[in-house]
């Protein structure tokens, strides 16, 4: 990796630890370049249609060392989530219900592990049994590949991703059940 990488990694890390929430311009969007430090508070925020930013491809390796990667055409749920985060903890619970329930919406929910060590991921992942994969992002990766976007910026952090492949939804802090689901049935239930 090279130093610029690193110092990239290092830059996001530090934002996402730290709970940095983008500002919000006047489309909804948070922006890129914003450096206001708030805790996230669960609370999702939905994005019109038109105001949508397009995900970037999010792939890699799972916990379990399988290559997995989010399905073109369908409703996702990521959540980025850490072993050592009590938040992330809390809200599991509710992340492995919502996505039990709406799978026969077809909605996939992936998860991201960022910055955790694989074998305490493993461990919580199997004690929890979320019903869904996880990536192990060690490195930062998949998170970065959402710079100028709607950045995760807090862990946890969850994003609703639309049918077109276009970041619907967010959720800064451990989200609630029910305005998990409330979002991800709005979302789900858009013209297909």
């Amino acid at each position: 990796m090279s130093p610029f990488s690193r110092a990239l990694v290092a830059v996001c890390t530090a934002l996402v630890l730290t709970g940095c929430a983008g500002n919000v311009g006047g489309s909804g969007q948070p922006e890129s370049d914003d450096t206001r430090f708030v805790a996230g508070d669960g609370k999702v925020q939905v994005f019109a249609a038109g105001d949508r930013k397009p995900a970037p491809v999010v792939a890699g390796q799972t916990l379990e060392g399988a290559q997995t990667a989010m399905a073109k055409g369908k409703v996702t749920v990521i959540n980025f989530w850490a072993s050592w985060c009590a938040p992330c903890r809390a809200e599991g619970p509710t992340l492995k219900d919502v996505a039990a329930r709406t799978k026969a919406d077809g909605v996939d929910f992936l998860g991201i592990n960022f910055k955790d060590q694989k074998a305490a991921a493993t461990a919580y992942d199997a004690q929890l049994t979320p019903g869904y994969p996880s990536i192990h992002d060690q490195s930062g990766k998949v998170l970065l590949g959402f710079s100028g976007t709607v950045p995760p910026a807090a862990i946890p952090s969850t994003l609703i991703i639309d049918r077109e492949g276009r970041i619907a939804a967010r959720a800064l802090g451990a989200v609630k059940y029910q305005a998990l689901l409330d979002a991800v049935t709005k979302v789900s239930s858009e013209s297909r």
